[in-house]
C-alpha cells in the first residue's frame, strides 16, 4: 500500500495532461480596414473554427451551466472603445448541464467594433483579443482555456473612409473603454503566475532542501557517500571532485524533472482558478496530512526496493556515469525523508503553477546537494559534523507539526470557497494554537515523542527553538478574540470587525444606485474567499486612518470571483469582460454611469500609491 500510495494522483495527473493537450477551437483575428485614420472605426473580425464533433459556447451561455466565451479587446491608449457584436447561437437543453445552453459548431465570427482614439499615433497599431472559452463534445468538456489573438492596422491620416457594417442577425453583447485613463493602472492578464512572494517562495524551498539534510535517512549517509569520491590516490583528486559535481547533479536533476513534469501538467490553468479550487486545496490539503503524519512516524513512504538495487547496481560502474546514477539512487533511497518535505514543497506550489513547481524543485534539490559538494571541496570539516542521534527525530517531528498547522491552511481556503463557515478564524488559530505549542512543548521535553528521552537535558539550542514556538504560539490567542495579526491575516480566516459592514457583497445593481442616488463613485474590490492577498488589503491597508478617511467617500462593493455560487461566475464574467483579467485582488473605481474612471491591480504596501489611485477621478 505504501509503495502505490500516489498511484492515483499521478493517473489523473496523466488524464489531465492527456486533456489539456487537445486543441478543438483554433482562433484568428483580422481587422479591417488595413489602413484607418485617427479617430475612426475598425471591425475586427474574431474567427473561431471548431473542429468536427465538438462545440463552443456563447458569450450569452446561461449561468449555472458550462463557462460562457468571454471576449476583451486587450487595453491600448491608442484604442478609445469597443464593442463586441455575436452571431446567433443554437440554443438546446443541455441535458448533462440540466440548462439551456447556446453553442456554436463548426466555425463562429465574433465582430468587434473598435473606436480609435483621436490621438491615435500614426503607424501601426498592433492589437490583441484575449478569449476565455470552454468547449465539450459528447463525451467530454475541457477545462476553460486562455488564448489570444492579434492583428496590426495602420493608422494613416490619409487613408480612405470606411464604413462599418453589422449584420442583422448579430447581436451586440458588451461594450467597454478600451483603456483607463492616464492615473489607472493598466489591469494585467493573468495568464501566469504572479512574481510578488517568488524570492520568498525559492528561499523556503532552498531551506527545505537543507532541511532535508538533517534527517535520520540523509545525514548518516554523508561521510559514507562523501568517502567514495574522496579515498582516492592524490593524481586523481581532481577526477573525485568532478564525480561529486556530478553526483550533485544527479540530484538536482530528478527533483528538477519531477517539476518540469509539474510544470507541464500545471500551465494551462490560471492562478486564481488553482488557487482557488476545492478539489487543488483539498488535494494538497491531503499531501500534507499524509507527510505531515509521516514525519510524525505513523508510517514510513518507501520506494519499491527492486528499483533501489538496480540503480545501485548500474551506479557501481564508477566514472562519470555510475556517479550520476549514484546521486539518483542516493535521492531515491532518502525518499522515506525526503519525500514529505518535496511532496509538501511540490504541492504548495500548485496553488500558483506557472514555472513554480520547476523552480522550487530546482531550488530545493540546490539546497540538499550543496553540502555534499562543499564537502567535497573541503573534507576536513567532515570531521566536524556532529553525530547522528536524538536530534534528527527531533527535526522530523518539529517539521511534521509545522506541515500539519500549513495543512490547516488549505482546509480554510476549502471551508472560505465552499462559504460552510465551519473552520471560522477562531477555530483556525486555535488549532495553530494547539499544533505550534506542541512544537514547543516537544522541544523543552514537556511531551514526549520520538527523539525524546526520560531525564536528557535540554541543550540551549533547543531551550531557544521550543521558546520561540511557545511565543508565536501564546502570540496567536488575542487573534482569536478579533485582535489584528497584522501580516498574518492574509493566511487566516478574516475577522468580523465593527466598521467593516459598510461594505456591499456581490450587489453590483444596487451598489450603483446608491451612487446614482447619492451622487458618489463606486469602489469596486474584486476579491476571493481564499486570497491571501485580498485579505491582507482589508485587515491591513484599508484600516489605515488616511485610508479609511478616503474610502468613505465612496459606495464600497466587494465582489467575490472564486467562489462555487452563481455570483462568483457573473462577477468573474464582469471582470473579464470589462478588464480583461481575472487577477485578484483587482480595484476599480465607477462613475454612477460604470464608466471606469481608475483601476488599480495587485497589493501594496504604500499608502500612499494607493490613496493617489483613490483620489483619480476622470480628468485624471
Amino acid at each position: 500500500m505504501k509503495r502505490w500510495v500516489f498511484l492515483p494522483l499521478f493517473l489523473a495527473a496523466a488524464q489531465m495532461a492527456a486533456a489539456q493537450r487537445l486543441n478543438p477551437v483554433q482562433w484568428q483575428l483580422h481587422l479591417e480596414p488595413e489602413r484607418a485614420v485617427p479617430g475612426s472605426r475598425l471591425l475586427g473580425r474574431l474567427t473561431a473554427r471548431i473542429d468536427p464533433g465538438w462545440h463552443l459556447y456563447a458569450l450569452s451561455t446561461p449561468q449555472g451551466g458550462p463557462i460562457p466565451t468571454t471576449i476583451a479587446l486587450a487595453p491600448h491608449p491608442a484604442v478609445a472603445e469597443w464593442k463586441i457584436h455575436q452571431p446567433r447561437p443554437t440554443r438546446k437543453f443541455d441535458p448533462n448541464f440540466k440548462v439551456d445552453t447556446e453553442t456554436y459548431q463548426k466555425q463562429a465570427d465574433f465582430l468587434l467594433e473598435i473606436t480609435l482614439a483621436p490621438d491615435a499615433p500614426v503607424g501601426a497599431l498592433n492589437l490583441e483579443a484575449q478569449i476565455r472559452f470552454q468547449c465539450c463534445d459528447d463525451t467530454m468538456c475541457l477545462p476553460p482555456r486562455r488564448v489570444a489573438a492579434a492583428a496590426a492596422v495602420q493608422v494613416d491620416p490619409a487613408a480612405p473612409p470606411f464604413e462599418i457594417r453589422i449584420p442583422a442577425d448579430y447581436t451586440e453583447f458588451s461594450t467597454a473603454p478600451a483603456t483607463p485613463p492616464r492615473s489607472a493602472a493598466l489591469p494585467t492578464p493573468a495568464a501566469g503566475e504572479p512574481n510578488q512572494g517568488l524570492v520568498v517562495f525559492l528561499v523556503v524551498a532552498f531551506g527545505f532542501g537543507l532541511a532535508a539534510i538533517f534527517t535520520p535517512c540523509v545525514f548518516p549517509m554523508i561521510p559514507i557517500t562523501m568517502s567514495y569520491f574522496l579515498n582516492r590516490p592524490a593524481g586523481v583528486r581532481r577526477q573525485g571532485l568532478l564525480e561529486a559535481l556530478v553526483f550533485c547533479l544527479g540530484i538536482i536533476g530528478l527533483f528538477t524533472a519531477l517539476g518540469l513534469a509539474a510544470t507541464a501538467l500545471l500551465g494551462p490553468f490560471g492562478v486564481v482558478q488553482l488557487g482557488s479550487s476545492v478539489w487543488v486545496n483539498t488535494f494538497i490539503a491531503a499531501v500534507f496530512l499524509l507527510f505531515g503524519l509521516s514525519l510524525l512516524g505513523a508510517f514510513e513512504i518507501t520506494l519499491p526496493a527492486s528499483l533501489l538495487t538496480r540503480l545501485d547496481q548500474a551506479s557501481r560502474g564508477g566514472g562519470m556515469a555510475g556517479a550520476l546514477l549514484m546521486g539518483l539512487t542516493f535521492t531515491l533511497a532518502a525518499f522515506a525523508c525526503v519525500g514529505p518535505f518535496m511532496g509538501t514543497l511540490l504541492a504548495a506550489s500548485l496553488s500558483s503553477g506557472g514555472t513554480r513547481p520547476l523552480l522550487g524543485m530546482l531550488a530545493f534539490a540546490s539546497g540538499l546537494a550543496l553540502p555534499f559538494f562543499f564537502l567535497a571541496l573541503f573534507p576536513a570539516y567532515l570531521k566536524r559534523l556532529p553525530r547522528s542521534g536524538g536530534w534528527m527525530e527531533r527535526v522530523k517531528v518539529v517539521m511534521g507539526l509545522v506541515i500539519l498547522a500549513v495543512m490547516v491552511k488549505y482546509l480554510s481556503a476549502i471551508d472560505q470557497v465552499m462559504q460552510w463557515g465551519v473552520l471560522t478564524r477562531e477555530r483556525f488559530l486555535a488549532a495553530w494554537v494547539v499544533l505550534f505549542a506542541m512544537a514547543g512543548c516537544y522541544l523543552l521535553g514537556w511531551l514526549r515523542l520520538h527523539g525524546s528521552e526520560p531525564g536528557q537535558t535540554v541543550g540551549t539550542t533547543r531551550l531557544v527553538a521550543g521558546t520561540l514556538f511557545l511565543i508565536f504560539a501564546v502570540s496567536l490567542v488575542p487573534g482569536m478574540f478579533g485582535a489584528r495579526l497584522g501580516e498574518l491575516d492574509a493566511f487566516v480566516p478574516a475577522a468580523q470587525v465593527a466598521g467593516e459592514a459598510g461594505w456591499l457583497k456581490n450587489r453590483y445593481p444596487e451598489a450603483l444606485e446608491r451612487a446614482r442616488r447619492e451622487k458618489r463613485r463606486v469602489l469596486v474590490a474584486f476579491t476571493g474567499y481564499a486570497c491571501t492577498n485580498c485579505h491582507w488589503m482589508k485587515a491591513n491597508l484599508f484600516p489605515r486612518p488616511e485610508v479609511a478617511a478616503a474610502l468613505k467617500d465612496f459606495i464600497l462593493l466587494e465582489l467575490y470571483t472564486d467562489g462555487t455560487d452563481e455570483a462568483s461566475a457573473a462577477n468573474q464574467q464582469l471582470q473579464e469582460t470589462r478588464f480583461a483579467t481575472i487577477a485578484i485582488p483587482y480595484y476599480a473605481i465607477l462613475d454612477a454611469d460604470e464608466r471606469v474612471l481608475a483601476t488599480f491591480a495587485g497589493l501594496t504596501r504604500d499608502t500612499a500609491e494607493f490613496l493617489r489611485f483613490l483620489r483619480a477621478d476622470a480628468g485624471g
